[in-house]
């Protein structure tokens, strides 16, 4: 018999390269799938908490754009070396909380998602999407044929600053299947962790930390999305919206915010988060990206 008591960890935001707790002082309890112990408490973050990470992405997107895809590529990669090397964490918290029904649900193409399966497959779609870093202008690019002395291209340029939505299921699969193509392609991303779950995301949030990303190029919240994906939909400085298997409710909230303000908003539904083929693709990067055509003259 002893009388301690277990000091549970409280699951910071990370906000500019830092580890805020909300600015509402609020926290939310994070169960097994049991709903009996108590795994640990995770910020519950406020609009406020959002708008400062939306400044800090708008602050870091010009230096993460102007770096070179080489070194994005590079970063990214460290990001997957740093969760590999959590993979223990990763998987406890992963199998411990999220709800086992739904995680094997989504195992169509690869059996049961089990917590050492995500983060496998985790690791494999940012190594995956670092690839692309150096490589997604020239696919989504071209060089276009015209009339006179002229050559013409279109090429790739990041949108800005893009919010992801992660979906409840897959807590850290779907968020890095979500955020990966947006980072490598030089936007600078604000993420809403899993409700049911965010452990996964801010572990992923201390890799970043240790993974040389620079401040406010990833910013990762937890919270209630019903709450805050209202002040996503209807945010000015945000130029992009990345989501997957949304509610509809929740989807058209995004969509809405279309109405008021200019911003791509992509919803992908029934994704299989373990479908690699469907998952790893430049075109899950072209909604991240605008175009822009550029004339010069050539000699006759």
């Amino acid at each position: 018999m002893t009388d301690r008591i277990d000091i549970l960890k409280t699951y910071k935001m990370y906000i500019d390269g830092k580890f805020p707790r909300s600015e509402s002082g609020r926290t939310m309890e994070v169960r097994r799938s049991d709903g009996k112990q108590l795994l640990a408490h995770a910020c519950r973050a406020s609009r406020k908490d959002l708008r400062d990470a939306v400044e800090a992405a708008r602050r870091a997107q010009p230096g993460w754009q102007s770096a070179t895809p080489y070194l994005r590529g590079q970063i990214l990669y460290r990001i997957a070396e740093m969760v590999e090397g959590k993979r223990d964490e990763l998987s406890e918290l992963i199998d411990a909380a999220h709800l086992a029904s739904k995680s094997k649900a989504k195992g169509r193409t690869g059996g049961p998602l089990t917590g050492d399966r995500e983060v496998t497959l985790s690791v494999d779609r940012l190594v995956h999407y670092a690839g692309w870093a150096d490589k997604y202008s020239q696919v989504l690019g071209c060089n276009n044929p015209v009339s006179g002395p002229f050559y013409n291209f279109t090429i790739a340029e990041p949108t800005g600053v893009v919010a992801v939505v992660a979906p409840d299921e897959a807590p850290l699969l779907a968020l890095v299947s979500l955020l990966a193509p947006a980072s490598c392609s030089g936007n600078t991303v604000v993420a809403l962790a899993s409700d049911t779950n965010p452990l996964p995301a801010m572990v992923l949030a201390e890799a970043c930390a240790t993974g040389d990303v620079p401040a406010g190029v990833i910013n990762l919240l937890s919270g209630d999305r019903a709450e805050l994906l209202r002040h996503v939909a209807s945010h000015r400085d945000l130029d992009a919206v990345h989501a997957g298997n949304l509610s509809q409710l929740d989807a058209s909230t995004l969509r809405a915010g279309v109405a008021e303000n200019l911003k791509r908003v992509t919803v992908h539904e029934g994704v299989d988060w373990q479908d690699v083929e469907a998952c790893q693709h430049p075109w899950w990067i072209e909604p991240m990206v605008e175009f822009k055509t550029v004339w010069h003259p050539s000699s006759v």
